[in-house]
């Protein structure tokens, strides 16, 4: 598949990367690690990265902006993102031919090529085996991409510190540290909170709940934001805080945004991407998301969280 993605770029002049929504680092270290390994290999192509920017996630890189007609005859590629309905921007769907990588469960199997590893630990992985397979094919790699990658895997695997971590991860990481980046001022940037974080995160551990079968929660509303003068994608990074907590098996953050309730799901064990499934969303199975629309369906979200953590 590898070899087939490579031969396909070969044939574009212009080739648009997509991510998710609501992008995390490996979103954008993916995104942007293979946009700048295509533009080294290929710099007489028109590569772009595009997507509604997160200002958290400015240190990474910054994204292109372009016009609707650039898509016309384009090579779209999506990274990171397991349903179509959760791509960022639309207008891939202008484009000529779609491809999808992606380590998430295939149950969205859109795209005409597709390539899906669930054993990576992150997409950002992938594409460095992506670089490696494809070297004899003419693919280069800079020292920015190595360091959007890097900062991608150290993203997804929690600082290697989550079971998606596997031998083949440390394997990349080890070799990816050979390239010339600061990886203080990474850690810095990725780990560095806001005081006002900071003050949410302790807000988190003196308000948040457990329950039954060691089921943790912690609901933040639009009116706990504005005490903090946060936004949503602020509050979600502390969503991995609650994993902290002695005994607890899988916990729930309900954050509330403009439209929406957003649910971010976290196990130690218990498989919980079946439930995200039922409420709009998917993802890992011990690290998954989904959407609810009014507060009654939190209390429906609790219970079967409970059950599963029960069974396990």
């Amino acid at each position: 598949m590898i070899e087939q993605i490579i031969e396909t770029i070969k044939e574009y002049q212009t080739i648009i990367v997509h991510r998710h929504v609501r992008p995390d680092p490996d979103a954008y270290g993916s995104q942007g690690g293979l946009v700048e390994i295509l533009r080294a290999s290929f710099p007489d192509k028109d590569i772009y990265a595009v997507g509604k920017e997160e200002p958290t996630l400015h240190y990474l890189r910054r994204l292109d902006q372009i016009e609707d007609n650039v898509y016309k005859g384009a090579l779209i590629i999506v990274c990171d993102t397991a349903n179509s309905a959760r791509i960022c921007d639309e207008r891939y769907k202008l484009g000529d031919k779609l491809i999808k990588i992606d380590h998430h469960p295939n149950e969205d199997p859109y795209g005409d090529l597709l390539w899906v590893d669930t054993d990576a630990s992150s997409v950002s992985e992938m594409i460095y085996l992506f670089y490696k397979q494809g070297k004899d094919h003419g693919l280069r790699i800079t020292d920015e991409a190595a360091r959007l990658l890097y900062g991608g895997i150290v993203g997804d695997t929690g600082r290697f510190l989550y079971p998606s971590t596997t031998q083949r991860t440390f394997d990349v990481a080890g070799e990816l540290i050979r390239y010339d980046f600061d990886r203080n001022e990474l850690y810095n940037k990725m780990y560095e909170s806001d005081p006002k974080v900071l003050k949410l995160h302790g807000y988190v551990l003196q308000n948040f709940e457990m329950f039954e079968n060691n089921v943790g929660s912690i609901t933040i509303t639009k009116e706990i934001l504005d005490r903090f003068n946060l936004v949503p994608a602020e509050a979600s990074l502390l969503v991995s805080t609650l994993g902290n907590v002695k005994g607890i098996k899988a916990w729930v953050f309900f954050i509330e945004e403009s439209d929406q309730i957003r649910v971010r799901f976290r196990s130690k064990g218990p498989v919980i991407n079946t439930l995200a499934k039922k409420y709009n969303g998917g993802g890992h199975p011990l690290a998954s998301g989904a959407s609810i629309f009014d507060w009654e369906q939190k209390e429906a979200i609790l219970k079967e969280l409970i059950e599963i953590c029960g069974e396990n």
